[in-house]
């Protein structure tokens, strides 16, 4: 997995997993194995699932990288505290999944809670090799 800036001021964290590293075969199955993983945990809780591409190529004006076959949002909230409204703006989280043909790239925003970043690694490094 690896940490880095997008557009010099987003933290993200990304990985690509061939497929042949996963059971998982498109973009649909590792939305449900992180649903499962989302429903199972004491405080997250599933928003949405947001079909980006769908969406994107419904634009007249768009832009689309020609590698993207697939592309999903899958959208949680972790949000056990409120301690002031500012929170809202790091909530709730999202977890990318693109198929680029050969791998799949899986990404997310830095998590404010640090624990809590840990969760959404696991769970993400989980999908290779499942």
């Amino acid at each position: 997995m690896t940490q880095s800036l997008l557009l010099d001021k987003y933290s993200i964290y990304s990985v690509q997993i061939a497929k042949n590293e996963t059971t998982c075969k498109n973009v649909d199955d590792i939305v449900a194995f992180l649903q499962a993983k989302i429903e199972v945990h004491p405080i997250a809780t599933q928003i949405a699932v947001f079909d980006h591409l769908a969406h994107t190529l419904s634009l007249k004006e768009h832009v689309l990288d020609e590698n993207i076959k697939a592309a999903k949002n899958l959208v949680f909230c972790f949000g056990k505290m409120l301690p002031n409204a500012k929170m809202l703006a790091v909530r709730p989280r999202s977890i990318g999944i693109a198929d680029l043909g050969e791998n799949f790239e899986i990404s997310f925003l830095e998590v404010p809670n640090e624990e809590l970043q840990k969760v959404t690694e696991n769970w993400v490094k989980s999908i290779q090799n499942k």
